[in-house]
């Protein structure tokens, strides 16, 4: 089974590295580098957000289990819809999921993310609603959310367990939005319990 990583809006490659080395090496583990994000260099093809998602779900073609951070669990979600053969689980931490984020009082994170960040306006202020389709996604996901983070709540990690039919949430303690960099051990034990259920 691979392991695929996805940074946050951010797009850096580095985040996810602690938690790769951690975990066992018999799995192949990729991070994805957002075209034009996080230093990466740009391809001229990729000109809005659904060309950006084509780019990421491109890149599932074997079983795999897909691991997001924040903007990234927009695309792990659109995953487990459009290649369901293929996406063995999810692991979601910090996410909107692609969800409707009205209801939820969540700090503006996109104006602060456009001063410390060289990421595309279209991308910024993407906005998905995926809320009507969570149900359709059966394979396991495992929810990881911080408790003191203000970009993304509790109550939304909540919301997203009472959607998806198949889903557990861990909150982490003291956890803030870069948890999943911060307690490296706490995720990457919850990921190893997470690919045992899947291999059972």
């Amino acid at each position: 089974m691979k392991l695929l990583f996805l940074p946050g809006a951010s797009g850096s490659t580095e985040f996810w590295q602690p938690v790769m080395q951690m975990l066992p090496e018999q799995y192949i583990k990729t991070v994805v580098a957002y075209s034009g994000f996080g230093g990466h260099s740009l391809n001229s093809s990729i000109q809005n957000f659904d060309d950006l998602q084509a780019d990421v779900l491109s890149q599932i073609y074997e079983p795999t289990l897909v691991v997001a951070q924040s903007m990234g669990g927009i695309f792990a979600v659109q995953a487990a819809l459009q290649k369901p053969e293929w996406v063995q689980g999810l692991v979601l931490v910090a996410t909107s999921g692609g969800i409707d984020l009205s209801p939820f009082d969540v700090a503006d994170w996109r104006q602060d993310y456009q001063l410390s960040f060289d990421v595309p306006d279209w991308f910024v202020e993407h906005q998905s609603h995926l809320d009507g389709r969570l149900a359709e996604i059966e394979c396991p996901v495992l929810l990881i959310w911080g408790e003191n983070d203000s970009i993304s709540l509790v109550p939304v990690g909540q919301y997203l367990q009472s959607q998806l039919v198949n889903s557990d949430l861990y909150i982490v303690e003291h956890g803030q939005h870069d948890l999943a960099n911060v307690y490296v051990d706490q995720v990457v034990e919850l990921i190893k319990k997470l690919i045992r259920k899947i291999e059972q």
